[in-house]
């Protein structure tokens, strides 16, 4: 992701290439997806359409509070199809790669053990859930059903 162009911007574009980051909820400015590459099953990312860099600078309060609504919304859907014992939400990227601001939506496994939660279930490096286009589109058939 550091290398290429936006993949949200992509996204937003309607890229072919984007398949598996299946379209969960859209509205005017705000976007919410699969994400490619989960750690967790039901983990969603969502963001603005525009593409704006920082949470705090980058979006007036209106937008910052529209945002987290469409985040929360999506949350609950989520929690709602994949059984979960938390739910973890927050914003990374930097400038230097994913850089397209961004909440990611992770449900935590009921029985997780400890030393698997929290930034070790996030990290792609621990490991990545197989992942095809049918388990996807399944998946967000149910999703956004629960929306």
């Amino acid at each position: 992701m550091r290398n290429s162009p936006c993949f949200i911007c992509a996204i937003v574009a309607g890229d072919p290439a984007h398949d598996l980051e299946e379209i969960l909820y859209e509205d005017d400015r705000n976007l919410a997806f699969l994400a490619r590459y989960p750690t967790l099953p039901g983990y969603v990312l969502v963001s603005p359409k525009a593409h704006v860099e920082h949470a705090v600078r980058d979006l007036d309060e209106d937008s910052y509070l529209d945002l987290m609504r469409v985040v929360r919304r999506v949350a609950l859907a989520v929690e709602a199809v994949v059984p979960s014992e938390r739910t973890y939400l927050l914003s990374l990227g930097s400038q230097q790669g994913n850089a397209h601001l961004h909440w990611h939506i992770a449900p935590l496994p009921p029985g997780t053990p400890y030393e698997r939660q929290q930034y070790h279930a996030l990290m792609g490096e621990n490991g990545l859930i197989p992942w095809t286009r049918d388990q996807a589109a399944d998946l967000a058939a149910r999703i956004r059903s629960a929306l």
